[in-house]
C-alpha cells in the first residue's frame, strides 16, 4: 500500500463523466481518492453517502473526492443518481489503480478468506503526493475523520 510521501503513480482511466482521468489531475489541488469493493452495497453506499452530505465543506476548502472501484461506467452513474453523489468516480476495471495504490489484496470476511478492493483512502497534495493514507476505515465516520484530520 502507498504510504504518506509517495509520489501517486502513472495512470489514465475513465471517469463517469466520460472524462479521462490521469496522475497528473492531482496536481491541481488536494483530492481525496477513496477505494470501495462495489457500489450500491450497504457499506459502500453509507461511505459515498457520508461524503456526500460534507461534500460542500470539502469543495469550499478547494478538495476534490474521487471514488473507485471496479464496476462499470453504467453501474457508477445509477450509483451515483440514485444517492445524488456530486463527485466524479472512477472506474478500474481491471483493478490496476487499486493495485498501484496497494488498495486491492486478501480480505478476510465473516472467516472467509477471498481477494478483493480494500476499502482504503487516500489523501493527495497538490504535488501529486500522498499525504496521508487511510488503511481501515468505518463507512460512516470516515468522511468526518479527515475533515477533522486535515483541520477542515
Amino acid at each position: 500500500m502507498l504510504k504518506s510521501g509517495d509520489k501517486v503513480p502513472s495512470f489514465s482511466l475513465e471517469l463517469d463523466t466520460g472524462e479521462t482521468i490521469t496522475h497528473n489531475t492531482f496536481k491541481n489541488g488536494r483530492s481525496i481518492v477513496y477505494f470501495y469493493p462495489k457500489d450500491d452495497t450497504p457499506g459502500c453506499t453509507k461511505e459515498a453517502c457520508a461524503f456526500r452530505d460534507r461534500f460542500s465543506v470539502f469543495k469550499e476548502k478547494g478538495v476534490q473526492i474521487y471514488g473507485v472501484s471496479k464496476d462499470s461506467i453504467d453501474s457508477h452513474l445509477k450509483f451515483k443518481s440514485k444517492y445524488s453523489l456530486p463527485f466524479p468516480l472512477i472506474s478500474d476495471p481491471d483493478l490496476s489503480l487499486a493495485k498501484a495504490f496497494g488498495a486491492w489484496g486478501e480480505k478476510n470476511m465473516y472467516g472467509k478468506k477471498s481477494f478483493g478492493i480494500l476499502r482504503s483512502t487516500f489523501v493527495v497534495g497538490p504535488s501529486g503526493t500522498i499525504e496521508k493514507v487511510y488503511p481501515k476505515v468505518k463507512p460512516e465516520e470516515h468522511a468526518d475523520q479527515i475533515l477533522k484530520d486535515l483541520a477542515l
